[in-house]
């Protein structure tokens, strides 16, 4: 990797112009995006499409270097093949998009900084990104005390719609305890009673844990043990050979490189043979798969998404959505992998952000309350926007529910198990806003 992520290859062929003055990313027709290694910083596509119009300012926070580089490139991708349809469709209100990236290096003293400068310098009009749970939840604040909507795109922490909600920010798909609610049954019924859980040692693991643990045990399953393991150790062996005793099943809370690794550290130390492997569906992401062969067979995950063109996303809005998303990922990796959850979650958040400044009348940040209200309790069907599925995005708590996946791994391919339709993954609101 190159000194600063706007030097590398798949940021130059795509977003990033050096010879702007500012971090500008315009989100356009293919015609358009090409214009971006020129000086020009309106195209004149653009400006032939929507004359004098103001765009609308969308800021987005992504780790594009650092230990989340990886999964916050793919991240980006989903914005951006959001607001290129947005764009090439008019616009929303009759305005175009202007997409204004940043990178916060997967650092949450970075990702302050960065939304403080999005929010006062480059004055967006709403937000929608994040990646890292500990840099949501430092940046939430910011969007807050400005009063501007902030629609999360990745975090998981389970805080960030419950202890730590806040009026001014969604979380459009789904978190921990939906997620095991919906997967627990399956874990104690069909897979062993008794578990260990292995688990980044961070907000987002730490809260996922809480949330299995719990969910195990109302299934009349237990969990026997923990192993937390620091973000970003590259070395898990020391910690997983420390993992023993009589269980059924070990369930892995990790994602990128670390879920990798631990995958990796498992199945070379016969962990994987002596019990059933299973964790949240970040561990087997299709970028994961060419990089654990033969390691991550028979794996058992829950996801909210996953890159199969089987019932039920054997439809045309997810064709569509499969089809763009793999060419636009293969410009930042040419082995071309399959979109993975995070392409999805963003480019569906974004979409979100769309309908709710259309419902609302949305002009600018003065209309941020009325974006809120337009966004509180909102129900969406599956289709271009939504090729994931319905959803609902709950006005007590702004956290969306949606179907989730079973799936196991085989010939490193997903193949679904058992589909658990969003009804069933509700869980009560556990927040109050100030």
């Amino acid at each position: 990797m190159t000194g600063r992520w706007q030097d590398e290859s798949w940021a130059r062929s795509m977003w990033w112009s050096g010879k702007t003055t500012r971090r500008k990313f315009l989100a356009l027709s293919s015609t358009a995006a090409s214009a971006l290694g020129t000086a020009m910083l309106v195209p004149a596509p653009w400006r032939e499409a929507f004359g004098q119009a103001r765009p609308y300012k969308i800021g987005t926070l992504q780790p594009l270097s650092g230990t989340a580089a990886a999964g916050g490139k793919t991240a980006l991708v989903g914005v951006q093949m959001a607001v290129e349809r947005a764009n090439a469709t008019g616009g929303i209100n009759g305005r175009p998009v202007e997409l204004i990236v940043a990178d916060y290096e997967s650092k949450p003293d970075v990702g302050r900084r960065k939304a403080e400068k999005l929010v006062v310098e480059d004055k967006i009009d709403a937000h929608v990104g994040g990646y890292l749970s500990n840099v949501c939840l430092a940046c939430m604040p910011v969007y807050e005390e400005h009063r501007l909507v902030n629609m999360v795109g990745v975090c998981l922490d389970t805080t960030i719609t419950t202890s730590k909600c806040s009026r001014y920010t969604f979380r459009p798909f789904d978190y921990a305890p939906a997620q095991a609610v919906a997967v627990s049954p399956y874990l104690v019924g069909k897979m062993g009673k008794k578990w260990h859980i292995a688990y980044l040692d961070y907000a987002w693991g730490q809260s996922t844990r809480d949330a299995y643990i719990e969910q195990i045990k109302k299934n009349g399953g237990d969990v026997v043990g923990t192993t937390g393991i620091p973000l970003g150790t590259a070395d898990m062996a020391p910690f997983v050979s420390r993992i023993s005793g009589s269980f059924d099943g070990l369930f892995g809370i990790f994602f990128g490189a670390n879920a990798v690794s631990f995958t990796s550290a498992v199945f070379d130390l016969g962990l994987t043979k002596k019990y059933r492997y299973a964790g949240d569906g970040a561990i087997a992401e299709s970028t994961h798969l060419p990089a654990l062969g033969q390691k991550i067979e028979g794996f058992i995950g829950i996801n909210r998404y996953v890159p199969v063109l089987d019932p039920p996303l054997n439809t045309p809005h997810h064709r569509k959505f499969f089809d763009q998303a793999v060419a636009a990922l293969k410009k930042i990796d040419p082995s071309g992998p399959l979109p993975d959850r995070y392409v999805q979650s963003n480019f569906e958040a974004t979409n979100f952000l769309k309908l709710g400044i259309k419902k609302s009348g949305f002009r600018g940040r003065e209309d941020t309350m009325k974006l809120i209200e337009a966004l509180e309790g909102m129900e969406v069907k599956e289709g271009d926007d939504f090729p994931q599925g319905d959803k609902m995005l709950r006005k007590e708590d702004h956290q969306a529910f949606i179907r989730e996946f079973i799936f196991t791994i085989q010939g490193n391919k997903h193949k679904i198990v058992e589909v658990i339709p969003r009804e069933q993954t509700i869980v009560p609101p556990a927040c109050k806003f100030v």
